[in-house]
């Protein structure tokens, strides 16, 4: 009865403490989530390993600036020579996971097809807040300028493409490129001219904060999320709340989007917001939906399952859009 008494007493003081610690801190649920999230995204980086043609080179872990996440990847094509149009991709993982590598096999296939591709790694909440990992994306822009011959990179075709919180970066920098006065509320000055960004892809992302709900299953998720990454836990005290809702500032000088989300995405509202915006401001939008009845529903990230004909399907538009844009 001793030996119970001391067990049960050991778990409910390692309970109040976890309990506070969450209350104190996003890390503790922030790095659970982490760990869950890149299973997840190391298992869909796998799967796509079949799918990968060869004769594909990669450039491996280019420093962008002195951050210790500040580093991208580069896949082109391994015959041939001369720049060629450039996807750049931010990953997601809400902000505190996710990375690079998982992008990589996707990347690959994208590069097969005719691009220079570059996955972007940046660095991860609570370690590194808003607007960081923005700035950095920007960083890495101008980066690939300035290496454009060595790296295959045409500076007057680019692409910056996203998935989930990747999505809402690339949103944002999207905007700071096409609209001044958002640059200057955002106090971030673009590394590249609006001429040079062709368009953007847009999968799975977040773009109006007012959408999202603390409450019902994801509400403990999405709590960590935003005060990981804003670095307040109270909603009241995060001071870029406005500008992260990049859907309010968007105007008719954005570039040229693809939009999708699956129809089983908790954040598929997002993307619908997104497209209603950007056809209103009549900016050229090609966007993938599904029927809401589709069986079984495209989850998040449907993207990366080439397994699956909602995968496919996403990639045959994405590459048809791309052609008609770079």
């Amino acid at each position: 009865m001793k030996t119970l008494a001391w067990v049960v007493g050991i778990a409910l003081t390692l309970g109040v403490i976890g309990y506070v610690a969450q209350e104190l801190s996003p890390w503790p649920s922030a790095l659970f989530y982490r760990a869950f999230m890149d299973r997840g995204g190391d298992a869909l980086s796998r799967a796509l390993a079949r799918h990968v043609p060869g004769g594909v080179t990669t450039i491996a872990d280019q420093r962008y600036e002195a951050d210790a996440g500040a580093l991208l990847d580069v896949y082109h094509p391994a015959q041939g020579s001369g720049a060629l149009p450039t996807i750049v991709w931010v990953h997601g993982g809400a902000f505190f996971a996710g990375n690079k590598g998982q992008l990589g096999n996707y990347l690959k296939i994208l590069a097969s097809k005719g691009y220079t591709t570059v996955g972007v790694e940046y660095s991860l909440a609570p370690g590194a807040i808003y607007p960081t990992q923005l700035r950095q994306v920007n960083a890495a822009l101008g980066y690939l300028v300035k290496n454009a011959q060595r790296l295959r990179v045409d500076p007057k075709r680019l692409i910056l493409a996203g998935d989930s919180a990747g999505a809402q970066i690339v949103a944002q920098l999207a905007n700071i490129i096409s609209v001044p006065s958002y640059a200057k509320l955002v106090g971030i000055q673009p590394s590249i001219a609006r001429r040079q960004l062709r368009g953007v892809l847009l999968y799975c992302g977040f773009y109006e904060l007012g959408l999202t709900r603390a409450e019902g299953p994801y509400g403990h998720f999405l709590r960590t999320l935003m005060w990981a990454y804003s670095g307040e836990k109270d909603p009241a005290k995060r001071k870029h709340s406005a500008e992260l809702s990049v859907a309010r500032h968007l105007t008719a000088e954005f570039p040229p989007s693809f939009i999708s989300a699956g129809n089983g995405d908790p954040l598929l509202a997002h993307s619908l917001r997104l497209n209603e915006v950007l056809r209103a401001h009549h900016v050229h939008v090609d966007s993938l939906f599904f029927p809401e009845s589709r069986a079984p529903a495209l989850p998040h990230e449907y993207q990366f399952n080439l397994d699956t004909e909602g995968g496919r399907e996403a990639l045959e538009r994405s590459l048809k859009f791309l052609a008609a844009t770079t």
